[in-house]
């Protein structure tokens, strides 16, 4: 008969118990984990399945009693990790709701809302379908599985309780949240520049025939133009979310190594 220790059990639940933390944490904050229509017991039993899987090759976990003040500090640590991570994706798709906000108000369609149960906020509709559209293209190009695997290499770089966290990291995440605005106004500029030009020439044609009705004619034409121009863009959109992918999984990782203190 195998006999097992409350040691042993506690040693089995600490190979497991914070990385399972840190990866919950970050599926909590992530905007693709964090959906409400995926059942909270499902993205327990993931995160489960995901730290399982990376326990052989995770460094030593800490010799310390689980149920401590010290073990809580690791806990609120892994948490602190996995939240940063989240965040950055979060980021990532606060752009391309930046952008349809933009274009949405120049197409006339600012009024055009419904309450978001993920968000619980009112989301503009052209916001929400570049959104799902963005989420799309990043499974279709394996930013989902990239994301797991640095996820997985943070466990190196910021091993569970045998470092400290720089706490210079939260300003540069800050500072990395200015992209919402540079990169949103950069995805939507070509559509709010045409649309900026046929209200200014709707605003000249007023000037020069009063009595042609402008607000009948300017809300059929700006928001005909806008569809045809989203459409004309769409191929094109492809190159923007590679980039847009690429820049915010580069900064995951960078983040990740100036929490450890690499330069």
């Amino acid at each position: 008969m195998i006999d097992i220790t409350s040691d042993q059990w506690l040693g089995w639940l600490q190979l497991f118990f914070w990385p399972t933390v840190r990866i919950l944490a970050f599926f909590m904050a992530s905007p693709l984990w964090s959906l409400p229509s995926v059942p909270t017991p499902v993205k327990a039993l993931f995160g489960a399945a995901i730290a399982i899987a990376i326990a052989p090759s995770l460094p030593a976990m800490p010799t310390i009693p689980l149920f401590s003040l010290e073990s809580l500090g690791i806990m609120m640590q892994q948490i602190l990790i996995g939240i940063s991570m989240g965040m950055v994706l979060r980021i990532m798709i606060a752009v391309v709701q930046t952008a349809g906000e933009f274009i949405s108000m120049q197409m006339g369609l600012a009024f055009a809302t419904f309450y978001q149960p993920d968000a619980g906020t009112n989301t503009m509709v052209l916001s929400r379908m570049l959104e799902m559209l963005t989420l799309l293209m990043f499974l279709a190009m394996n930013g989902h599985l990239i994301t797991i695997e640095i996820l997985a290499w943070t466990f190196e770089a910021l091993p569970v309780g045998a470092t400290s966290i720089d706490a210079s990291f939260a300003e540069t995440l800050a500072r990395w949240g200015g992209t919402i605005f540079s990169s949103g106004l950069l995805m939507a500029i070509p559509i709010v520049t045409a649309l900026l030009l046929i209200n200014l020439s709707l605003g000249i044609l007023n000037r020069a025939s009063p009595q042609l009705s402008i607000f009948s004619v300017g809300f059929p034409m700006t928001l005909t133009a806008g569809l045809v121009l989203i459409t004309a863009l769409m191929p094109d959109l492809g190159g923007f979310w590679n980039d847009l992918f690429t820049q915010q999984l580069r900064f995951m990782q960078g983040m990740i190594e100036q929490m450890g203190g690499t330069p």
